[in-house]
């Protein structure tokens, strides 16, 4: 067996397969890392502080970790976790460290100890002389993680903080100077967001970027990869067309607008289209009377048709507030581009909130590529290893479990309608709930959650509900949901961060549990991918106890009939009960899973191909921009543009220093509102981009066209202005008045994420938006 096993390793190396990085070396190095136990163990607490920085002289900023140094990091790191948690690391946890402190994401299952093996990765990484940024999935991992670590850290001689939204610029300047800090992604892109406007280099709180170790890494190194990161200033109040929605909202599907199957366009039927112009006081939609409300009256129908409340968003304080639907929660920070925006806030009669201009974005994946160094851990890498692979050139390490998992995978169960579905789940969850036996239920949104909740409740089957609405109490949920008789319904668990443990918190009733079974996982639909699917299973069967899963389905449910809703014939249902095991309606689903996961991939590959380019331009326009900021390159430049000038202010401040940060402030004014302004005309460029494959033109290659000599104009330009702003300038005792002069930033500003529009490919993108311009237009 053994031979079998080496040769395999082998073949999967050779082939490149996913999953491929052999464990080999790695195992061969844990009777090195056993073997300086004893002699680490005897060490007092000083001793073998002193110990890691003898360490940190050693590896001297070296490039790579040879095998010795391997060694010497992972055995301190375990005698330091041991002595400050009271855990020796397994050995899978050492496999683990050892392949993040070599690069790779590592594959480790739910509750064998990732954040123990992140965090002694990143020691190495702060030993070897790098910077180390923990990114995380949400805020509250950032701190518990950090808060949890620190004394592991402290042994080891490293310094260790975090970032969150509560922050002030000296805090986050203090944490970033830490050797290692830990920060969600979303916060750590936006402080990237922040440095890039700031205009002296005091304001600047994040050193360059070194060594990413992500965690939940298929989440955001794929899930959210295209995701942009904004930062907006305050131009004005975003006020929706109200009278737009009044009408829109008395629209029927089927007889005044029409949808298509994936949910993402929605146009006016003839009748609706007459209904509008009607009810608008007679206006001719499509001629010149009318062309100023059409926009209105597509973004109020978006609003209306494609975004339903409380699957795609809540209204909670008076606010519409988006939900993240890879993860279940509130994204606090995540909103609609401005119309779409506005359009949902009339929809639901809430206040609008303020309109922006994009001051600067940046995708995740742009923001991860920043990094010379990135490894990453998860409980799902290997389905998506290919795309690591495409993305960031980064191979997977699947490390197997401490003890064998025993979990017990039910075969899935198919009925033909939703709503027999959701029967025989309330069955289920009585049946296993008289057992005492503790269940999770994992729904796909807030609606289905709360929902089923009522039903159960009904049924007089108590249970806890975890989404959107009361994500701040998840970790106390979660602790508890492996109690005896505890039935706990959440929305999507991936990134919660929190061990099902069973008997709860205290283990009071673990061994009871685990007689009955352990954790019981329902499913009541798959997901768009098998990765979710896989996450919501591994709750159970954590560190080897027992427990089982099983997915309940629909040949109805949205995943079908979004993307594989042609059912073959001839697949029939119980009469009474709706179930169906005809083996087509698995594939069917299977496929449907498939092609969903697929369309992921195109949009995540089209995005990509998009945003190379303006990447590339930020970071030429970046690098312009720090010159500008740490040097007197702007005051030079305009002292050789408006001699006579420059020199009349520079007799009137009689402060060199002081004439250069004017003169900084100036230039930077102008580069960044010409940056800005080239986003939004490449947002407008990219909105029409695919219509250009109707001509026989490539709409990528048009974008570059479009995009190039756009920005090539911008430094020039941005000189040009700022000398036009000199000459113009009136000089006071203080120079320039800057504000006077126009040189006015935006007095508010925020960040937010964009849930970005997704792209299809050129050619599904073009005949969409053909056909529903040509049923828009009346006959």
């Amino acid at each position: 067996m053994a031979l079998i096993s080496r040769v395999g390793k082998r073949l999967r190396r050779i082939i490149q397969r996913p999953g491929s990085v052999e464990l080999t070396r790695y195992e061969a190095l844990l009777p090195a890392v056993a073997k300086l136990e004893p002699e680490l163990e005897k060490l007092s607490d000083t001793e073998l502080t002193e110990r890691a920085e003898k360490l940190r002289e050693d590896l001297g900023g070296a490039k790579a970790f040879n095998d010795d140094q391997l060694v010497e990091t992972c055995a301190l790191g375990r005698e330091a976790a041991r002595r400050a948690l009271g855990e020796r690391a397994f050995d899978v946890q050492v496999l683990g460290t050892m392949g993040l402190l070599t690069g790779h994401v590592v594959q480790m299952e739910t509750g064998e100890g990732k954040t123990l093996a992140g965090a002694l990765a990143a020691a190495g990484y702060a030993l070897r002389g790098s910077r180390v940024h923990v990114v995380t999935v949400n805020d509250y991992l950032a701190r518990r993680d950090a808060e949890w670590m620190k004394p592991v850290y402290e042994l080891l001689a490293v310094t260790v903080g975090w970032v969150e939204p509560a922050h002030t610029r000296d805090e986050r300047k203090d944490a970033y100077g830490k050797q290692v800090t830990y920060g969600a992604v979303a916060e750590i892109g936006f402080d990237v967001l922040r440095d890039r406007l700031v205009t002296t280099v005091d304001d600047l709180v994040q050193p360059a970027p070194e060594v990413a170790i992500v965690d939940e890494a298929d989440s955001v190194l794929v899930d959210e990869a295209r995701v942009p990161l904004v930062m907006a200033g305050s131009i004005d109040h975003n006020d929706a067309d109200e009278e737009v929605a009044t009408v829109v909202r008395r629209l029927r599907l089927g007889l005044h607008y029409e949808t298509d199957t994936d949910g993402r366009n929605a146009w006016l039927t003839t009748a609706g289209a007459s209904v509008v112009e009607k009810s608008l006081g007679g206006i001719d939609l499509y001629g010149d009377s009318g062309s100023d409300r059409l926009a209105a009256v597509n973004v109020a129908l978006h609003a209306h048709a494609l975004l339903t409340r409380d699957v795609d968003y809540l209204v909670r304080d008076g606010k519409v507030q988006l939900i993240n639907a890879a993860r279940g929660r509130v994204a606090e920070l995540q909103r609609w581009p401005d119309g779409l925006q506005a359009a949902v806030e009339a929809k639901e009669q809430v206040a609008a909130t303020d309109r922006g201009e994009i001051l600067d974005s940046i995708t995740v994946q742009a923001l991860l590529a920043r990094y010379p160094s990135v490894a990453g851990m998860t409980g799902t890498a290997v389905a998506v290893a290919e795309q690591l692979r495409e993305f960031y050139s980064l191979e997977v390490a699947v490390i197997p479990p401490n003890t064998p998992n025993v979990r017990e995978d039910q075969a899935d169960r198919i009925f033909g309608s939703p709503s027999q579905k959701l029967r025989a789940i309330e069955e289920e969850i009585r049946k296993v709930h008289e057992t005492g036996q503790p269940i999770l239920v994992g729904t796909q949104d807030v609606a289905e959650s709360e929902e089923l909740a009522d039903k159960l409740a009904k049924a007089d089957l108590p249970c806890v509900v975890l989404n959107a609405r009361n994500d701040a109490e998840e970790a106390a949920i979660i602790a508890e949901a492996g109690n005896k008789g505890a039935v706990t319904v959440s929305t999507q668990m991936a990134g919660r961060g929190t061990d099902i443990r069973l008997g709860g918190t205290d283990g009071a009733s673990r061994e009871e549990v685990a007689e009955l079974g352990g954790l019981h996982v329902i499913g009541t639909a798959r997901y768009p991918s098998s990765r979710l699917d896989g996450q919501l299973r591994g709750r159970s069967g954590r560190q080897g106890d027992p427990g089982s899963a099983i997915f309940f389905a629909s040949l109805n449910d949205d995943l079908v009939l979004s993307n594989a809703p042609d059912i073959p014939e001839g697949i029939d249902a119980d009469t009474e009960t709706g179930e169906i095991t005809d083996p087509a309606a698995l594939r069917q689903i299977n496929h449907a899973q498939r092609v969903a996961e697929g369309v992921d991939l195109e949009i995540h590959r089209n995005t990509w191909r998009y945003t190379r380019l303006i990447e590339r331009q930020r970071t030429e326009l970046l690098e312009h921009r720090d010159k500008v900021l740490h040097t007197a390159y702007a005051a030079e430049e305009l002292e050789k543009a408006q001699p006579e000038k420059f020199a009349e202010v520079k007799e009137k401040l009689d402060d060199t220093e002081r004439l250069e940060q004017l003169s900084r402030e100036v230039v930077l004014f102008h580069l960044d509102q010409l940056w800005s302004d080239h986003l939004a005309y490449l947002t407008d460029v990219r909105e029409s981009i695919h219509l250009r494959a109707l001509a026989r033109e490539t709409p990528l290659d048009e974008f570059h066209r479009a995009a190039i000599p756009e920005f090539h104009k911008i430094i020039a330009e941005s000189a040009a202005r700022a000398s036009k702003t000199l000459e113009e300038a009136e000089i006071t005792d203080d120079g320039i008045d800057l504000a006077d002069a126009g040189v006015r930033r935006a007095n508010t500003t925020w960040t937010y994420l964009v849930h970005d529009n997704p792209f299809d490919s050129d050619f599904e993108q073009t005949v969409k938006k053909v056909r529903s311009m040509m049923r828009m237009k009346k006959s």
